[in-house]
């Protein structure tokens, strides 16, 4: 299996994370832990597993200048992104932040023109907006079913907002990921991302009840702290060092997709001819800017 397929694998996995993570966490807030709280265990708890898991692995040294671009990249990929995306989640329903995340490889491909000077041809932009429509097709037409919201519009904005701060993440990171170990650079990540949290979630986190909280909830907090905090960005690191930002944040067309099924599984959704057309835009929207990103000579 070359780099290339197994960079593609990481972040379908890390695709698929996410994808049941909008149902999970949504399943524990605000019922038994508030938006900011959550993020308070979820990014306290992955610094403490990156920081103790690199105790038994040689790691990099940090050079002075980056320390900066990593703080930066923490800024946008964990303290800012998950803030707003929790809130945003719990005001509106898992389907509806997923199409507001889809808008993510729209903003990466403007931020990568500016920023990195990265110039998207016809086809890669072609792909980007036909995935885009599969998946606001396969959102709102889900979306249309569910109440289980409480103020839609400002959450999704608040998600909106999180799109744009994970694809200036992708952006940043680009530049700095190549240069070290993950597990090096994603302590310091999540150690920048914990200060820059910490006034914003330490309020919420006192206000927990954990006598309250069954252990339903409790596995549904370890899986968002194992599986959507610390696997996904191991996995992502490494496909971001392989591969374009833009082709790495395009795979969150699936998260609908995925979403859908994890809603079937669970009994939640039905599945009809519409839910399938879209799916079907969205997987040709992915195809077009892969196959455009390993036609190119830079990955």
């Amino acid at each position: 299996m070359n780099t290339r397929v197994l960079a593609l694998t990481a972040v379908s996995i890390v695709t698929i994370i996410y994808g049941v993570t909008f149902t999970v966490a949504k399943e524990v807030m605000p019922h038994y832990v508030k938006p900011f709280g959550f993020i308070f265990i979820r990014i306290t708890s992955a610094m403490l597993l990156f920081w103790f898991a690199s105790i038994f692995i040689k790691n990099d040294k940090i050079k002075k200048g980056d320390y900066k671009i990593i703080a930066l990249a923490a800024f946008f990929g964990i303290a800012f992104n998950m803030l707003t995306f929790f809130k945003g989640l719990n005001y509106t329903t898992p389907i509806n932040a997923s199409v507001m995340m889809v808008t993510s490889p729209i903003l990466v491909l403007i931020f990568s023109s500016i920023l990195i000077k990265e110039r998207p041809t016809a086809i890669k932009i072609i792909g980007v907006f036909i995935g885009l429509i599969g998946a606001v097709v396969l959102i709102l037409y889900g979306g249309k079913s569910s109440a289980n919201a409480s103020n839609m519009m400002l959450g999704n904005f608040l998600v909106f907002i999180n799109a744009a701060s994970y694809g200036m993440y992708l952006v940043v990171a680009k530049k700095i990921v190549a240069k070290y170990k993950p597990i090096t650079f994603i302590r310091w990540l999540y150690l920048f991302g914990f200060i820059f949290m910490f006034p914003f979630g330490i309020s919420e986190f006192t206000e927990i009840n954990w006598q309250i909280i069954p252990l339903s909830g409790y596995l549904r907090i370890g899986f968002v702290v194992v599986f959507a905090s610390c696997i996904t960005y191991l996995f992502n690191l490494y496909a971001l060092s392989k591969l374009k930002p833009t082709t790495v944040s395009v795979f969150i067309y699936l998260q609908p997709v995925v979403a859908s099924i994890y809603a079937l599984l669970v009994g939640s959704d039905s599945l009809d001819i519409i839910k399938i057309f879209a799916t079907i835009l969205i997987f040709v929207g992915v195809y077009l800017v892969s196959k455009q990103a390993s036609a190119s000579t830079s990955k």
